[in-house]
């Protein structure tokens, strides 16, 4: 069984020669998120949750570009809820338990990166419907597929193709639009067609 300790974070996040993504990367991501979704809501993001959270590097990015955001990571990891969760606000938690879990959503900004390609098939379509449920605003859900070439851990890794995934969120109400960002349920209306992706 995969194990989500200090080892693997040290791997994949920490060691310059191993990490999949930088400081820099996150940040333009944290802005594309937050802009995305304060695009579609029409004010300032004042929520976030964090699906697969880690331990908590978009809070940290997040909090750059809205420092007063309200943030709530979940993670599996018991390391990382044991090591960070009081101060960074992360509980414990899988995607396909996220709809029993007591958040206090819905959330301007629902953030899953790195997470849903490794979620079994009878946890995934549970938990996406729970993320949906839970973006007030926008998603950013990032992942990878079979179409895709990527480097990074491929350790349980689910290779399932993009039209899955499209249609799964389509299905849950989330309204793609482009660059990993999608409107939540209730803004679903809100983008035109052209900014709608497909």
């Amino acid at each position: 069984m995969k194990r989500y300790d200090r080892a693997y974070y040290d791997r994949w996040y920490r060691d310059p020669a191993t990490r999949v993504k930088s400081a820099g990367d996150l940040g333009r991501k944290a802005r594309l998120a937050v802009t995305a979704a304060e695009y579609l809501l029409g004010r300032r993001v004042r929520s976030a949750l964090d699906v697969g959270s880690g331990e908590g590097q978009w809070r940290a990015a997040l909090r750059r570009v809205r420092p007063d955001v309200r943030y709530v990571g979940v993670d599996a990891s018991a390391y990382v809820v044991r090591h960070d969760g009081v101060r960074r606000g992360i509980v414990r938690g899988t995607v396909g338990t996220l709809g029993a879990l007591d958040l206090g959503g819905p959330f301007d900004l629902v953030v899953c990166c790195d997470v849903l390609h490794y979620v079994p098939d009878d946890e995934l379509a549970r938990g996406v419907r729970a993320m949906a449920s839970l973006a007030g605003g926008a998603a950013y859900v990032e992942l990878f597929t079979t179409d895709d070439e990527f480097e990074g851990d491929r350790v349980g890794w689910r290779g399932r193709p993009a039209a899955f995934y499209h249609r799964l969120f389509r299905r849950a109400g989330l309204t793609p639009l482009g660059l990993n960002c999608y409107a939540g349920p209730a803004l679903r209306d809100h983008p035109s067609a052209l900014e709608r992706f497909g």
